[in-house]
Order: C-alpha cells, then structure tokens, then sequence
C-alpha cells in the first residue's frame, strides 16, 4: 500500500477532481469543450482512485534498496574497497583482464 501521506494527498486530489466535475456538471447544454474536460476528469478521478488503494511500482522496487547488490558482490568486494579508503586509493576499482 501507498505511504498514509501519499494515500491522503490522492484522496484531497480525488475530491478537487470530483468537485471540478460537479461543478461542469450543473452547466446545462455544454460546450463539447465542456465535455471533453468532464472526460478528462471522469479519467482523472479514476485513476486518483486505483493509486490511492494500490503502490506504484517503483515504490514497490525502491524498498528493496540494494539488496540484490549487496548480496552478489559478497564481503571480499567491501574489504577491498574499505582497504582502499584507508589508503587513500579510492575511486572505482580497474577492471581486470
């Protein structure tokens, strides 16, 4: 699920969006522009909807936070690097032939 502040912004955002839409709605005899924008804000409010209840995916991924790295380069690879803060020879490591 989506952080609590997140799910409350969307939820503020969903009711501007709805409050817009009631507003052109009571307009009588619209405007096709009128009602290409009722559609766009019936999309709007549908999909401030579905983000409110579902995390979006790259939150989901971003949790993860280098773990996979962490796991596949295994304890020799941070003791070469730390060794080589200590002695002043940072930077990224040359490749090997």
């Amino acid at each position: 699920m989506a952080s609590p502040r997140i799910r409350q912004d969307l939820k503020a955002l969903h009711r501007l969006v709805n409050q817009a839409d009631l507003v052109l709605a009571t307009i009588s005899d619209p405007h096709p522009s009128i009602a290409a924008a009722r559609e766009s804000l019936n999309a709007a409010l549908l999909l401030s909807k579905y983000l409110a209840k579902h995390e979006p995916d790259a939150a989901a991924l971003g949790a993860k936070g280098g773990k996979a790295t962490l796991a596949s380069k295994g304890p020799e690879y941070f003791k070469r690097i730390s060794a080589m803060r200590k002695t002043k020879a940072g930077g990224r490591p040359r490749k090997q032939k």
